[in-house]
């Protein structure tokens, strides 16, 4: 009988679930799985995760002490909140997850770094070492600089908002462990940019984005890794089989499970070692000029930057809510 096209997938790259949805982690097995704010914010408000987020909010009640303000428990629940969806999806999953640091420190290295060792001392005090935890960055370049002070310190980070060489090549020479490029966040930009209604997946701007990627650094031996992420369609995920690693969301994946059919092997190191590549070298005066020259990725940037800050906004109102429904309740 032939292979679903997931099957085959899981053949030649890792895949992970982009998702905050415990149980449909639980359908698809996956190795990985990567949150991001709008997913964490999204689960939160599902019936079947209230006492994941009522169980977080009482115990920042308890912790931050009798005469805490209603904003001081909230913020002490929302930055534990997605650790804890993390601590539940790890007892399903063999590998790693990914959590996010506050995507409005994205411009503050320090802070962004200080926020990476306080979500791996939350996830320590429950048990969970290092080695199952990427921390999730905005692909800044002073989140750049935070996750290389990371790196050093053992901590694995995750370059989210990736959309340019530019930010993939400052990662690699930072000794990221991972990238997460945005294939269909820059397949939407171009469809608003151009007019066009669709692209054939090899021509996906997306996925010819991931694949220059992917191409340099294997062809210069960088050790970070490349997980294709925020896709919308299966041709997008099917024309980037070979890369280290997809987040795909859940109902990709059905899709996937779903399609009975051949799906070879796209991308492969062996071949990107033989390309004709020019090197780049990125300081800061390069990755700012080359930002600047890159209408897309400076757009798409700025506004996943605003995108998850609203989402954190969201999750605040959110907790703040249903602390007063708790209170009330007691």
């Amino acid at each position: 009988m032939s292979k679903n096209l997931l099957e085959q997938l899981r053949e030649v790259t890792v895949v992970v679930a982009d998702t905050g949805d415990i149980k449909a982690i639980e359908k698809f097995t996956p190795r990985d799985a990567t949150t991001n704010p709008s997913l964490i914010t999204a689960a939160a408000q599902m019936p079947e995760y209230q006492d994941i987020v009522d169980q977080t909010l009482l115990q920042a009640k308890k912790d931050a002490g009798a005469g805490a303000s209603k904003a001081q428990i909230v913020s002490l629940a929302f930055d534990r909140l997605a650790v804890s969806f993390g601590l539940k999806i790890l007892q399903i999953i063999p590998g790693r997850v990914s959590t996010e640091v506050d995507a409005r420190l994205s411009y503050d290295t320090e802070a962004t770094v200080a926020k990476g060792r306080e979500i791996i001392a939350q996830y320590k005090a429950a048990g969970i070492g290092p080695e199952r935890i990427l921390i999730k960055i905005a692909s800044t370049w002073e989140g750049i600089r935070a996750a290389e002070i990371l790196e050093k310190e053992g901590i694995h980070c995750n370059l989210t908002l990736l959309f340019g060489l530019h930010q993939a090549i400052a990662c690699a020479e930072a000794g990221v462990t991972l990238i997460s490029p945005f294939v269909g966040r820059i397949l939407d930009w171009y469809k608003k940019s151009t007019g066009r209604d669709s692209y054939p997946s090899a021509e996906d701007p997306g996925v010819v984005s991931v694949t220059t990627i992917y191409n340099y650094y294997k062809k210069f031996g960088h050790k970070t890794e490349v997980m294709g992420a925020s896709f919308r369609n299966v041709g997008e995920i099917t024309e980037l089989a070979g890369c280290d690693l997809l987040t795909i969301s859940p109902s990709l994946l059905g899709e996937l499970q779903a399609t009975i059919g051949e799906l070879p092997r796209k991308l492969d190191p062996a071949k990107a070692a033989s390309m004709d590549i020019a090197k780049i070298s990125i300081d800061k005066a390069t990755f700012d000029k080359m930002h600047a020259e890159d209408q897309m990725a400076y757009d798409k940037l700025d506004e996943g930057i605003k995108g998850f800050t609203k989402a954190l906004e969201d999750l605040e109102k959110l907790l703040a809510d249903r602390l007063s429904s708790l209170e009330v309740a007691v």
